[in-house]
């Protein structure tokens, strides 16, 4: 108390908070009564079974009660008190980061107990810069502090022992009072190579590296979120600013194809749905584990839901059923919900069959014709897009990451249109789940694009492609791509090199396309 009689506040702050979200973890909770019970690897059902058995203890039952009556009276003071009001960010008229995080409270707190031009240092994971339920904490920041430094890196080095190693985070700090004009900051330093020892220090020694950011530049780039983007360097900006001539996939554009995604069933909430095996009238449930970009693997599925209940709870949120298709009985876009920036790739969007119902680890499209579908699947699936969404994304992909990105909306009328989606339906249509999408896109003459395959009137669907094939077309997909966004070849390699994880024979079969592409415009 005689600090804040004194001197109105800390002088300084230097913290690493817990980084949980605050509510209920029944896993966990029973992981100290069960041997069963395995945090990453047990089946919904077979822990819902393990749970029941568990709780017909008396004594484990009045314990789980009581651990769940501490959470609401806390979370309900968490929301309502005034030293917590930026703790919920509203982006585009929606309410985000509404679950109460422990490293978010800490945060606004430092802010709280800091005195005018007092400093703060804190690690925290990289939701703080990128994160769209932190907005309203990154513009606290950015409007009444002067963030000095900001520093992002993995846990490669497992600097944090019971992290995950791609688990990303930083080193933030700030001195309260004045705004931010810009700021130094450096991303996915690789800690195995710039911790040589049991010292940190090393980590941020070379201030070449540096980049500056400025509140302005980040507000032009996510005008709604003023999310962070991961520069490594003037490359970047050059690129991005290349790329957002074309306008967000989430704004809607006239005479012209728009993007409109949401997600159909919950594993938990909805798991009284789902059967183990299937039968008369059951449609597979398609999770993020059964696609990957340009395939669908329905012989994975796990669950199956009756057609009749699943539309009806479908229905349940449109309102009476008038016999209308409905998007589970049309082909659509998947969008794996689970990334990461450090993974092989970011945005996987692969086709939803027909007649299948989807798992809320899987994002879905409505309303796109097979030629759109396939059009933007291709764009989605490039390098460049992918490039771009790794300046953004940490460990999830939203519908606002997706929104966010920049893609052209081409029309038959384009160059590259067609030689775009007949590419993409070879890669799609190898099996008979897609030989409507074959027939509705390929149903005329091919155009006359480089390196066309004869018969492209032939679905391949009876015969599979062959994996060289497939690289193949992907190359020539991402050669064409990197063109329409007017790339330059050494641009366009230097995002080939920010994906160490692909073979460096697809990186160079895709460099060579790009060049390819130029020879068939010149002729």
């Amino acid at each position: 108390s005689q600090i804040f009689r004194k001197k109105d506040g800390f002088d300084a702050i230097i913290t690493n908070p817990p980084w949980e979200v605050f509510k209920p973890n029944a896993k966990e909770f029973f992981l100290a009564y069960s041997e069963v019970v395995s945090k990453k690897k047990m089946d919904i059902k077979k822990f819902e079974a393990e749970k029941e058995n568990i709780l017909t203890d008396v004594d484990i039952k009045a314990a789980w009660t009581a651990y769940l009556s501490r959470f609401p009276y806390l979370s309900a003071y968490f929301r309502s008190a005034l030293q917590y009001q930026n703790q919920i960010s509203i982006v585009n008229g929606k309410k985000a980061g509404t679950d109460i995080n422990l490293y978010k409270l800490f945060t606004e707190q430092c802010y709280n107990l800091l005195k005018k031009g007092g400093y703060c240092g804190i690690v925290i994971p990289s939701g703080i810069y990128a994160g769209l339920g932190t907005m309203q904490l990154r513009k606290m920041l950015f409007e009444n502090t002067q963030i000095t430094q900001l520093i992002s890196l993995s846990n490669e080095k497992f600097i944090f022992e019971n992290v995950h190693h791609a688990f990303k985070f930083c080193f933030l700090s700030f001195e309260k009072g004045g705004i931010t004009s810009d700021f130094n900051a450096i991303f996915r330093i690789d800690p195995r190579e710039a911790i040589a020892s049991t010292e940190l220090e090393t980590l941020f020694a070379n201030k070449e590296e540096y980049i500056k950011l400025a509140p302005e530049l980040i507000s032009k780039l996510s005008p709604d979120s003023l999310s962070v983007m991961e520069f490594h360097g003037e490359i970047d900006k050059t690129i991005v600013d290349k790329m957002v001539k074309y306008p967000p996939l989430g704004q809607n554009i006239k005479d012209s194809w728009n993007l409109k995604i949401g997600s159909e069933f919950h594993m938990t909430n909805d798991s009284y749905l789902f059967k183990a095996k299937s039968g008369k009238n059951m449609l597979p449930l398609y999770e993020g584990k059964m696609i990957h970009q340009f395939e669908a693997h329905t012989s994975l599925a796990k669950y199956w839901i009756n057609e009749s209940e699943g539309r009806k709870a479908v229905i349940g949120q449109r309102g009476t059923d008038k016999g209308e298709i409905l998007p589970y009985q049309t082909y659509r876009l998947g969008f794996r919900a689970i990334a990461g920036n450090t993974n092989i790739r970011t945005i996987i969007v692969g086709p939803i069959p027909k007649n299948v119902f989807c798992g809320n680890s899987l994002l879905v499209s409505e309303s796109l014709n097979g030629n759109d579908l396939l059009s933007a699947q291709a764009f989605l699936n490039s390098f460049v897009v992918d490039f771009y969404a790794r300046q953004m994304v940490t460990t999830n992909i939203n519908m606002f990451y997706i929104y966010q990105l920049p893609v052209p909306r081409l029309s038959p009328a384009d160059k590259w249109y067609r030689p775009i989606v007949e590419r993409a339906a070879q890669l799609i249509c190898t099996s008979s789940e897609f030989a409507e999408l074959w027939e509705e896109v390929m149903g005329v003459t091919g155009s006359a694009g480089f390196q066309n395959p004869p018969n492209l009137k032939t679905p391949p669907n009876l015969k599979a492609l062959n994996e060289v094939e497939r690289n193949r077309l992907r190359a020539e997909l991402d050669g064409i791509i990197a063109h329409i966004y007017g790339l330059s070849e050494a641009e366009f390699a230097y995002i080939l090199s920010t994906f160490p994880i692909v073979s460096q024979a697809q990186r160079v079969a895709t460099q060579n396309a790009y060049r390819d592409v130029i020879h068939h415009l010149i002729r």
